[in-house]
C-alpha cells in the first residue's frame, strides 16, 4: 500500500491547475501494483473544479472499477467528500453519454 499525502502540496485544494499537478504526480503510483490510499489528512478545502481535475478525470484513462480498485480515500471532511463523489458523478456521467 502506498499513501498519496495531498497535504504536502498544502492545505487547500481549490484550483483546476493544481488539480492537473497532482494527477500528473499521482497517475504513475496508479500503474503500479500497490493500492494507493489516497489521504487528505489536514486539507481545508476541496473545491469542485480540483477534485474533477485531480480525481475525477482518472475516468477519462481507466474505468471506474479499476480506479476503485486501485484506492481507497482517507483524511476526508464532509464537504471534501461530498466535491470528490460529486466531480466522479459528473465525469462518469459525461463519459456514459458521449459513448
Amino acid at each position: 500500500m502506498v499513501v498519496f499525502k495531498f497535504s504536502k502540496y498544502g492545505d487547500s485544494m481549490g484550483t483546476r491547475s493544481l488539480g492537473a499537478r497532482i494527477r500528473a504526480d499521482l497517475r504513475p503510483l496508479l500503474d503500479g501494483e500497490e493500492k494507493v490510499v489516497l489521504d487528505f489528512s489536514g486539507i481545508d478545502t476541496v473545491t469542485n473544479s480540483f477534485a474533477d481535475e485531480c480525481i475525477a478525470k482518472l475516468l477519462l484513462e481507466m474505468p471506474l472499477d479499476k480506479l476503485k480498485s486501485k484506492t481507497s480515500f482517507t483524511g476526508l471532511m464532509p464537504m471534501t467528500e461530498r466535491s470528490i463523489l460529486t466531480a466522479l458523478k459528473r465525469r462518469q456521467m459525461q463519459i456514459l453519454q458521449n459513448h
